[in-house]
């Protein structure tokens, strides 16, 4: 497979997970998640996917808003990297929030289950000048 095969794929991908977010859909976050992921949040604190999965599955992670301002990728032959830059809001641990983030993930790809996010770290991002 051509790279340009994998860029197009993990594009859509990256859009198929913002998608479940948006829509709390536990079954394909499982499916574009891989089973070893760790992810660090904006606050630091560490989560895996049975930690994400949990959060959407009983509602204390709600994303009401996610708003792609900027999307960049990468591709090495089974490994990707997406740069998100985008508006968020909704509820995470009981509380309301809104804000402006930096999604960086890596993905990688095996031929039976594609993509699948294995890293990410999510930072605040200043608002736009």
């Amino acid at each position: 497979m051509r790279d340009t095969e994998r860029e197009a794929e993990l594009l859509d991908a990256e859009h198929r997970l913002q998608a479940a977010q948006r829509t709390g859909d536990v079954t394909a976050l499982d499916q574009l998640l891989h089973d070893d992921l760790i992810a660090i949040g904006p606050d630091g604190a560490r989560h895996t996917k049975h930690d994400d999965l949990a959060a959407h599955r009983d509602g204390t992670s709600v994303i009401e808003e996610l708003v792609q301002e900027q999307l960049e990728l990468l591709v090495a032959g089974t490994t990707g990297v997406t740069f998100l830059l985008g508006r968020v809001a909704g509820t995470f641990d009981g509380a309301p929030f809104a804000a402006r983030l930096r999604y960086t993930r890596t993905w990688t790809y095996h031929d039976e289950q594609g993509w699948r996010i294995l890293a990410a770290h999510i930072s605040p991002a200043l608002p736009p000048a």
